[in-house]
């Protein structure tokens, strides 16, 4: 049988959400992975680093007894954010960085920002204070096709933004084009990429094969095949530019599988690191996961490698079709279906 054993991974962009609801989440995140940056885009949003530590400590409270999982907090950005904001979030060893959010985007992002110049006197603060930007890289304008937002970003914010903050480190979150892959490659050392799991297994043929599948829906949502296979190619290339981020995002299953419009998002944290394994394990790269889950993000972020390992087996097993969610459940991202590798042993000290 087949096995990997990993530097212990952590995971750069997951969204836990609040209230009853981290009972669920954060034990699914904790069970694999050391450390997680945690969106921000609660109703209200989280936007001071006094809310940001709040949650944090709510998170902390539903952490599994014995478990040392960290969770790494960001600010939702808006029209309102000042100087005082970021200069309080770089002074903050619990702040990973501020979240953009384009307004209307995705999932509550109703409060984002709807004129991305507004922010330069921000951009320049995070700059100066070495404050991490991470991007949700879409146009919103409603007259765009949906599979063209992402690279559109591109070429209308994101070329002038590094021009105009050459200094400022930025994460683009979640990329799903082969155009994001190429700006990212060819960009400067201080810009990343985070790629989940569903855009490396799925292409947007899967959400409509057998009738539409609200399950697959997301945003950025999937993309023809042609960009599935390049962020395989380079998540699987070890460029230190790309790493892990699940963008694990739960609803309950009444918002997924509703007749009035299904919420954008696919849990994945039950499984995480197991699908980023059948990915890589697919493309004949399984040898090339331990630097994109285990030590790119780190490496990026300025944080140190985890000392601990976890290892995976070739083993098929069967993800639950539903899992509680508070008073609901949700149905995460291949429930009820094999999943081709599983975790053998959970974290441990590296010999």
């Amino acid at each position: 049988m087949q096995t990997i054993t990993l530097t212990q991974p952590d995971d750069w962009h997951i969204h836990l959400r609040d209230g009853d609801y981290l009972a669920a989440t954060v034990p699914d995140v904790a069970r694999y992975f050391a450390r997680a940056i945690v969106m921000p885009n609660l109703t209200p949003p989280v936007t001071t680093v006094a809310q940001a530590l709040k949650y944090r400590d709510e998170i902390l409270a539903h952490r599994p007894a014995e478990n040392l999982f960290e969770p790494l907090m960001t600010l939702y950005l808006t029209e309102q954010t000042s100087v005082e904001d970021v200069i309080a979030a770089a002074q903050s060893p619990d702040i990973a960085g501020c979240k953009l959010y384009p307004a209307g985007a995705t999932t509550n992002s109703d409060a984002g920002i709807s004129s991305i110049a507004n922010l330069y006197p921000i951009f320049a603060a995070m700059e100066q204070h070495q404050l991490p930007l991470l991007l949700h890289g879409e146009v919103t304008d409603p007259s765009t096709d949906i599979f063209d937002r992402e690279h559109l970003f591109i070429d209308q914010y994101l070329h002038p933004l590094i021009e105009a903050f050459p200094a400022l480190k930025i994460v683009f979150e979640h990329i799903t084009t082969l155009e994001a892959v190429q700006f990212v490659r060819d960009a400067g050392p201080l810009i990343g990429a985070t790629i989940t799991a569903h855009h490396l297994l799925y292409d947007r043929t899967a959400m409509f094969q057998g009738g539409l599948k609200p399950i697959l829906y997301c945003l950025p949502v999937l993309k023809r095949d042609i960009h599935r296979a390049a962020l395989l190619e380079a998540a699987t290339s070890a460029n230190p530019k790309f790493f892990i981020g699940t963008d694990s995002a739960p609803h309950p299953r009444n918002q997924k599988e509703n007749a009035c419009g299904c919420a954008a998002g696919c849990y994945t944290a039950a499984s995480a690191i197991e699908l980023y394994a059948e990915a890589f394990s697919g493309a004949g790269q399984i040898e090339k996961l331990e630097g994109f889950a285990s030590h790119f993000g780190p490496d990026f972020y300025g944080l140190p490698r985890n000392p601990e390992t976890i290892t995976l087996e070739a083993s098929p097993w069967t993800l639950p079709q539903t899992l509680p969610f508070g008073a609901d459940e949700l149905m995460p991202l291949r429930g009820g279906e094999l999943i081709h590798w599983r975790v053998r042993s959970e974290a441990q000290k590296r010999a």
